[in-house]
């Protein structure tokens, strides 16, 4: 039995504990937050999502960022900073733009995509929990032909490597979800992943981390993560300061979960990682008394946002905005998402129950997470799952134990270290 240290208590830490936990092993986990997923995994998109496992960095990619540039409500937000890491993350993402690069990202993503998918349903049947989760796949609507046409040639080689995900005709798409029966007009098409799912992020992972507190996992809330230590080659220790002072723990291995924050704390030993934060935004509001509210979750590709009924909720959420460590809301970009979600589904929810919020999701130039083994021995990394930290999180968790406890992961991804 191991003694191991989760830093962070968001979607992937959780997991991560809850499998290492199952493993066997004694596990801690350590949050500033006075419970689980109140940072990145609080209000998301709610899309489990493998069949949107397209990475920002493709071909067409540089042409659409100068486009957005001066935007304020662009899906895509640059605002250029005296900061060399966003520089060196910018410069690497034009480099993932190649078109060899792009297809191999792809596939990383959706063999992670799967494998989480299908972790997901393993830990809902194992742990017992409800999240407001749906199973009627995931509509990706078209309104231009051709991003459309980009999109078909997409899902074909999404099927090559197992994510089905098949193009519809606006007449298909309006039988699977009657909300769009007013657009019509303006369609062209979509493609729709039947096996994808929806639900809260939020609700899985704090009912997950009481599982994970009865089945013998102790959790540190309240508590800052102020650095880790290095000695002959491996971590050390972990420094942390809560309401009575600052303590130091050892264990024999230390997974940081901590999303954004990750290259922060790793730089205290000299460990570098390619993630830098993008700020997404969500809003939600009331469904109850109102019709027209897509039961089907739903991603407009024109504006890169997407709809999510949650229960009595719908959750509105999208954009990307590399702004460093901001969380402070952008209101020209809080009601883009209120407005086009009225545009298109007029009178199908309470306005004045609108709730914004903002949040860093932790990206790499790829897309593609980084989990496995870090340059340190005792050292683990869990984290750069960007826009699908839900759809990938769990299989990383899951994962991740495997390879704390010495056993290869049943997929075919390339894990750091290893």
């Amino acid at each position: 039995m191991l003694k191991v240290i989760v830093l962070g208590a968001g979607i992937t830490g959780i997991t991560s504990a809850w499998f290492l936990r199952k493993a066997g092993h004694e596990v801690t986990v350590v949050d500033r937050q006075p419970e689980s997923a109140l940072e990145t995994s609080f209000a998301n998109g709610g899309q489990i999502s493998v069949s949107q496992s397209e990475p920002w960095a493709n071909p067409g990619a540089p042409f659409k960022v100068l486009k957005w540039l001066f935007r304020d409500d662009s899906p895509l937000l640059f605002r250029p900073k005296l900061d060399p890491r966003q520089w060196e993350w910018g410069l690497r993402f034009l480099r993932e733009c190649m078109p060899g690069r792009a297809e191999h990202n792809v596939v990383q993503m959706v063999n992670l995509g799967l494998y989480s998918r299908d972790t997901i349903r393993e830990i809902r049947d194992d742990a017992g929990i409800e999240y407001d989760h749906l199973s009627r796949g995931i509509l990706q609507i078209y309104f231009d032909r051709a991003s459309f046409d980009d999109a078909c040639a997409a899902a074909t080689l999404m099927r090559q490597y197992g994510c089905i995900r098949e193009a519809v005709s606006r007449e298909q798409a309006i039988v699977l979800e009657p909300a769009l029966a007013r657009l019509k007009d303006r369609l062209v098409g979509a493609t729709f992943a039947e096996a994808d799912e929806s639900g809260d992020a939020h609700i899985f992972t704090q009912a997950l981390s009481r599982r994970c507190a009865e089945q013998g996992v102790q959790f540190r809330y309240n508590t800052c993560i102020l650095g880790l230590e290095a000695a002959g080659g491996e971590i050390s220790r972990v420094r942390l300061r809560n309401e009575e002072g600052k303590f130091e723990e050892k264990a024999d291995a230390y997974v940081v979960c901590l999303g954004s924050y990750s290259p922060l704390l790793l730089a205290s030993v000299g460990v570098r990682i390619p993630v830098y934060p993008a700020k997404g935004y969500s809003a939600t509001m009331d469904i109850e008394g109102h019709a027209g509210a897509p039961t089907v979750s739903i991603t407009d590709d024109a504006v890169k946002m997407v709809y999510t009924r949650l229960g009595k909720r719908i959750r509105i959420a999208g954009t990307a905005e590399l702004n460093g460590y901001s969380t402070e809301l952008n209101q020209v970009r809080c009601e883009a998402l209120t407005r086009r979600y009225f545009e298109l589904f007029p009178d199908s929810a309470d306005p004045n129950s609108v709730q914004y919020w903002t949040g860093l999701r932790p990206s790499t130039p790829s897309n593609v997470p980084i989990v496995g083994r870090g340059p340190l021995a005792k050292l683990f990394l869990n984290t750069g799952h960007g826009t699908l930290g839900w759809t990938e999180g769990p299989g990383s968790g899951k994962a991740i134990a495997e390879i704390i406890d010495g056993r290869k992961p049943a997929i075919d991804f390339e894990f750091a270290g290893m």
